[in-house]
């Protein structure tokens, strides 16, 4: 079995031992990395945070089937825990899903979510959402399940309809999708706990909820805990925006430090708001190259690169 088959296989044990899954989003190597060294078992690449931070727009459907495949690539590659990532709507109609689910196949990725908005779709909480008829979307499902490689590739088929049709329609598309082969469900913009609690019981399947940390108004989905969710029933919690959301805060607050500093012609540093080179060269992986190098260069080449100093980065970071 190779790494991608390893990888859908803890997933699916996760899936079916009863504790609730915790996937922070991620979107590039950094969160990716610092997910899986805070012991996080799973993450989800979060496709508006994706979007957001590679090609500086809106989650409206801008991004690329290969584009977004290929980013899932070098994410899902730099880390060991399993992978999800967010395919919007499976950028067209069944026939393209089929393709879709190929292409994020072979990224790498564990699943993938596919939603029932009408393309180009929009931010799960933002206005204006529209979703396309429950029978074209169990069709998308159904080329999905057709399209898998691994029959253990998960799909996650996500529904829109709570903003649009209201819970009862999302909980009749979401039997819908089960039928037609998806492995999860996840209905997006859920309003409260006791509406949870109705959708995973009548559902009777996996599901997966959304958790909106750093909204200042009222979330579209209130905050429950993870311990919560699952006494609900809830297999799977994702955090899609709060690494992305904390990166975006602490940049700018270390923003408004340099520009104190080039107004005042002060310099101070702040440990606490930054991570040390030291930090970043560890969680990149630069001791392996460090390794590497010792065990694959010639003793001359590495005596012409470094000489008798200390060859690796880390130690001379530190100095």
């Amino acid at each position: 079995m190779n790494e991608t088959g390893t990888k859908v296989q803890a997933m699916r044990a996760m899936l079916k031992s009863g504790k609730i899954i915790v996937s922070p989003g991620i979107y590039d190597g950094y969160s990716a990395r610092l997910v899986e060294k805070r012991g996080f078992k799973a993450a989800n690449i979060s496709g508006s945070a994706f979007s957001n931070s590679r090609f500086s727009q809106p989650d409206i459907g801008i991004l690329s089937l290969l584009e977004n495949a290929n980013g899932c690539y070098h994410i899902a590659r730099s880390v060991s825990i399993p992978v999800m990532a967010d395919a919007d709507t499976g950028y067209g109609n069944a026939v393209t899903v089929y393709h879709a689910v190929q292409y994020f196949e072979e990224a790498g990725v564990v699943g993938i979510n596919i939603e029932d908005q009408v393309s180009p779709k929009r931010c799960g909480h933002m206005r204006g959402k529209e979703v396309i008829d429950v029978r074209e979307a169990a069709k998308k499902i159904e080329a999905a399940i057709r399209a898998k490689r691994d029959p253990h590739f998960i799909i996650n088929a996500r529904t829109d309809a709570i903003a649009v049709e209201g819970l009862d329609s999302a909980i009749e598309r979401a039997k819908i999708y089960i039928a037609a082969g998806a492995d999860m469900v996840y209905p997006d913009a859920i309003g409260s706990e006791d509406e949870i609690k109705r959708f995973v019981d009548e559902v009777k399947a996996p599901v997966s909820i959304n958790m909106g940390f750093g909204l200042r108004s009222r979330p579209t989905t209130p905050l429950i805990s993870p311990r919560r969710l699952e006494e609900i029933g809830v297999m799977r919690v994702s955090y899609a925006r709060i690494l992305s959301a904390a990166a975006v805060a602490n940049m700018d607050k270390a923003l408004d430090l340099l520009r104190e500093s080039a107004e005042n012609g002060t310099v101070r540093d702040v440990p606490d708001l930054l991570a040390s080179m030291e930090e970043i060269t560890d969680l990149m992986g630069y001791k392996f190259i460090d390794e590497l190098e010792a065990s694959v260069l010639l003793e001359s080449t590495l005596q012409r690169k470094y000489g008798d100093a200390e060859r690796s980065f880390v130690i001379r970071e530190k100095k």
